[in-house]
């Protein structure tokens, strides 16, 4: 098993990298340990790629690559909502509904994002709270830039400045599925840009990876525009990433020199 450190321009650039990293004679598990990827405008990718990736996707059954996305960041609804508080009412509000669906039974990213279960505060609203802490650190004459943190930070506790928590000790203990994202952090700039990091336990190159990126991307710059400040770099980790999938269709995409076949 192998690790890797690539970066892309964009989300397209990056996730072909990854795979490519892993794609490998000298790694017949296409397999990595302790991955990171770096997305310099996590914001974009290429729209007719993503499309012929979804083609093949769909053909293996799995969700769309924007239904991904939108478990980590719903950008569809953040789009009809007036403001932050908006946005969370109604995705609370909606969230017993959507945990009916497949694969949502114990929750989505972005509920434990908005609706962090079991504190003694009632549900936290990490987002907001990342929000508020990075509005208020960017008007200030030494804004801080991170939070040196330890797994001891609970999104209650109110000096955490920008993490926000998705694994729940006490009730998340599958060795599969739901949460694979741990964490993300963000971290602010003296140019008055925002920086993303997330940690994931494990990370499906074709099923979930070109979507989380996606998603987090979008999440990055949600917070960003709502602090009144510019997203940056979107740096993901994997504990463990595997290039999954129909690699021999995937391939020619890869090496970027024959249109994928619908």
């Amino acid at each position: 098993m192998i690790s890797f450190d690539v970066t892309g321009r964009d989300v397209t650039r990056a996730w072909i990298a990854a795979c490519n990293a892993l794609d490998r004679k000298d790694n017949p598990t296409r397999a990595g340990l302790h991955t990171v990827v770096r997305i310099t405008n996590p914001t974009a990718d290429d729209i007719s790629f993503r499309a012929d990736l979804d083609r093949l996707r769909t053909a293996k059954k799995h969700q769309p690559i924007e239904t991904v996305a939108s478990t980590i960041f719903p950008a569809a609804l953040a789009a009809q909502a007036a403001d932050h508080a908006s946005l969370v009412a109604r995705y609370r509000a909606a969230y017993p509904r959507l945990r009916r669906y497949p694969g949502n039974a114990h929750g989505t990213y972005f509920g434990r994002l908005v609706s962090y279960p079991g504190t003694e505060k009632g549900q936290i609203d990490q987002v907001g709270n990342i929000i508020g802490r990075l509005r208020k650190q960017a008007s200030s004459k030494g804004p801080m830039t991170a939070a040196y943190e330890a797994d001891l930070a609970h999104p209650s506790d109110g000096e955490v400045a920008a993490e926000a928590l998705v694994h729940a000790a006490d009730r998340d203990n599958l060795y599969r599925g739901f949460p694979c994202l741990s964490h993300c952090s963000f971290q602010l700039d003296r140019d008055g840009r925002v920086h993303g990091a997330a940690l994931y336990r494990s990370q499906y190159m074709f099923e979930r990876a070109y979507g989380n990126y996606l998603g987090l991307g979008r999440l990055l710059a949600y917070i960003a525009d709502q602090a009144g400040l510019t997203p940056g770099t979107l740096t993901v980790i994997a504990g463990h990433a595997h290039l999954d999938g129909p690699i021999a269709a995937l391939r020619p995409l890869l090496s970027g020199t024959t249109p994928m076949a619908a």
